[in-house]
């Protein structure tokens, strides 16, 4: 087991330096400029080559590509991300006012999409169609097909032409006051958890299904054990494997993927970071987000993987 685990976590090396270039260069080929931008926005064909090769020298983008992505990779070594060219701020500042937020939406609508899908997927594949399974099934089916910022904008219209209430426009920490937070991040972590409960609530359904279906879980029947026992212990466990894969790519997903959700509800997270960011030409915010989302992932599905063996004590890595 230490073995595989030092052997992926050195393959997250190439694989960060692989989506590192992969970004860095591709930023550069697509068009736009962002000292264009900055200087003149829509009047950009009225601006002094000379102020455009200032400001290029300014932000370091007239040195050779290799030299830029080399800057930047030292940079990295040293958790040092460089400097927003829009904002000038740091972008480890700008990433941390914003990051607290994202992984607590994540963190919370995982929990939700969890605590609604595994009971609901089990008791659906126990009761195969009987008007309880039609009934989680009819629910799962509607999370799939309403996009989850169109549940978020009708619960903001039902609570503002109902009871006169909308959520905080200011982010507030737990820590600091968690009614107000509670305030903010009820609406979106309900949204969102109820989007993913339905893809895991389908999953622990046809997962459980396949597993109640084996030779041991009808020796299991045959024994006369309780079906709490059959099903909890025997069936569900060796159920969960493509339930958590599922929900910790999700997770991973959520870090960065929720722009639309983070719009709606006046969030400012690192999904709006992203779309901001590209839209600036903001070339070292960017990179650092996607190498952030990308460690993500790469984390998670290594954990995943490490839940498999404890799940599963058949399964071993060397």
């Amino acid at each position: 087991m230490r073995t595989y685990v030092a052997k992926r976590l050195l393959l997250i090396v190439p694989t960060l330096l692989g989506v590192a270039a992969l970004v860095f260069f591709i930023m550069r080929v697509i068009p736009g400029d962002v000292t264009l931008l900055i200087l003149g926005g829509d009047q950009a064909g009225r601006i002094d080559p000379a102020q455009i090769a200032a400001m290029k020298h300014q932000l370091g983008l007239d040195q050779p590509l290799l030299v830029q992505f080399g800057t930047w990779l030292w940079g990295v070594l040293r958790f040092d991300f460089g400097t927003s060219l829009w904002t000038g701020q740091s972008v480890i500042d700008e990433l941390l006012i914003r990051l607290p937020l994202s992984l607590e939406l994540a963190l919370l609508a995982s929990m939700v999409s969890v605590l609604i899908a595994i009971p609901l997927g089990m008791l659906a594949a126990v009761r195969q169609d009987s008007w309880v399974d039609y009934v989680v099934r009819v629910v799962s089916i509607g999370g799939l097909a309403i996009p989850s910022f169109w549940v978020g904008i009708l619960c903001i219209l039902l609570l503002v032409i109902y009871f006169g209430w909308g959520p905080p426009l200011e982010f507030t920490p737990p820590w600091v006051d968690p009614w107000a937070n509670f305030q903010q991040m009820v609406w979106p972590v309900v949204t969102v958890g109820y989007r993913y409960a339905a893809v895991t609530t389908r999953m622990t359904r046809s997962t459980v299904l396949e597993v109640l279906r084996e030779d041991y879980i009808r020796t299991a029947w045959a024994k006369g054990l309780r079906e709490r026992v059959v099903v909890v212990r025997h069936a569900l466990k060796n159920a969960m494997l493509p339930v958590i894969t599922l929900i910790g790519t999700e997770f991973a997903f959520l870090i960065g993927g929720l722009v639309v959700t983070e719009t709606v509800f006046t969030l400012n997270g690192v999904g709006r970071f992203v779309v901001d960011a590209v839209a600036h030409r903001d070339y070292p915010v960017v990179q650092a987000l996607v190498f952030l989302i990308a460690f993500s992932f790469v984390i998670v599905n290594l954990l995943v993987d490490l839940t498999y063996a404890w799940l599963d004590p058949r399964i071993r890595y060397r």
